[in-house]
């Protein structure tokens, strides 16, 4: 619902905020299809010199709305999700975040692609995707272990263990951390208007070189990864996670080889 997902203006910036505080933010199909019209009009409109993606100062997102995917998962790369992946992944001008507090699945793989972000301290950043019986998205397998090594990115991608917003500045994830939600906004939010009083192409133009290395690979990675998560959604493994989750219960992969 359009909602759930709020546009505002200001000067130069468009703000993207994630609005559904009672589900902590998680994604619906009609979330994603407003997000990715949001940033490709956005990526036209030679107004905008920048854009602000932003939850609430206690919550980013938890990530996918589980029973939304459960009803209707993603059946090819034109799907709601990948629809909003791509227009991110294509985005021409500088797109900043803001994350305070939970910042799960694609809460943490979409800041992956943001140019500028800033977390606050005690922001909870996780990619629990193997333990829901599915597996890494949005380029992350390969990105992480570029950014990280192949260690450091098992822990976060195989283990799906969660790190903190100091952590994700310390790995080069993120810009700064913030002493709270409202701190890292405010700064998110500074930091963008900045782009006001640069000059739009130049800006564009070194996006564009910076982005350019590997690229292709990526895209390549981000349809694989978008194949294979469909696949795995459909999967025993995925259905009982899901499931497990749904019911508040710890899921039982015993029965799997």
């Amino acid at each position: 619902m359009s909602e759930h997902v709020v546009v505002e203006r200001e000067e130069g910036l468009l703000t993207l905020r994630l609005n559904r505080l009672d589900k902590k933010n998680a994604l619906t199909r009609a979330m994603y299809s407003r997000m990715a019209e949001v940033l490709e009009a956005a990526d036209t409109d030679p107004s905008v010199r920048a854009v602000l993606i932003s939850g609430s100062t206690e919550c980013f997102t938890s990530g996918n709305d589980v029973a939304d995917f459960l009803q209707a998962p993603p059946t090819g790369l034109d799907s709601p999700v990948f629809c909003f992946m791509r227009a991110l992944f294509e985005m021409k001008k500088p797109v900043v975040a803001a994350v305070a507090g939970a910042a799960v699945g694609i809460g943490t793989t979409l800041l992956l692609h943001c140019d500028l972000v800033y977390v606050s301290r005690d922001a909870t950043l996780k990619m629990p995707f193997v333990s829901l019986g599915l597996c890494p998205e949005f380029g992350s397998s390969l990105i992480l272990p570029q950014m990280l090594g192949q260690a450091k990115a098992a822990e976060l991608l195989l283990l799906g263990e969660s790190f903190s917003g100091e952590q994700a500045v310390a790995w080069g994830i993120a810009n700064a951390a913030l002493e709270d939600g409202a701190a890292t906004l405010a700064k998110a939010r500074e930091m963008a208007l900045r782009f006001q009083q640069l000059a739009p192409s130049a800006v564009e133009v070194s996006k564009r070189l910076m982005k350019a290395p590997g690229r292709e690979a990526l895209r390549q990675v981000i349809a694989e990864e978008g194949e294979l998560f469909g696949q795995r959604l459909r999967s025993p493994e995925a259905v009982e996670a899901l499931s497990a989750f749904m019911q508040r219960r710890k899921p039982d992969f015993s029965k799997f080889a």
